[in-house]
């Protein structure tokens, strides 16, 4: 369970005194770390660098997300604020860019507070099957998880 209270957050200030608040709700910045993982989670293994940052700027802010590794999928969804621009390009909010993990990205606020969600993590790399509200391994997987919902409606939740 994640409480507020143990979660941390990285506060930077950029050159010019603006602020860049970094919540971590798993992996790590720097030395910052996020509570622990579930023990048979992906993300409880520190190879896999799964990380989930809730990133508030400042208007005008800059702020540089660290790399990672080369084999890590980064993806940061801009969903609060006016525009972003990273490496020469304007991003408007509701969009979302791939990033290369493996180099530093600078990221420039425009004229208003900027709210992002930055999700990164190495493939799982397992065959995904999905139907309705399941998400298994294979078709098998899925058959089994329909009958187990049909059996006792998870576990008899009202």
């Amino acid at each position: 369970m994640l409480w507020t209270e143990d979660i941390p957050v990285v506060s930077e200030k950029d050159k010019n005194g603006k602020l860049t608040e970094v919540t971590i709700i798993a992996g790590k910045i720097g030395e910052v770390t996020a509570s622990a993982p579930a023990p048979d989670s992906w993300a409880n293994e520190p190879e896999n660098e799964v990380g989930i940052w809730l990133i508030k700027m400042e208007a005008n802010a800059h702020w540089t997300i660290p790399a990672a590794s080369l084999e890590v999928n980064r993806s940061l969804y801009f969903y609060r604020g006016t525009t972003i621009n990273i490496a020469g390009v304007t991003i408007e909010s509701y969009h979302s860019v791939d990033l290369l993990a493996d180099q530093k990205v600078i990221i420039e606020n425009g004229s208003k507070d900027a709210f992002l969600l930055s999700l990164q993590g190495k493939p799982i790399n397992e065959p995904v099957v999905q139907h309705g509200p399941f998400v298994m391994n294979s078709s098998a997987e899925i058959q089994e998880a329909f009958n187990d919902y049909r059996k006792t409606q998870f576990g008899g939740w009202p």
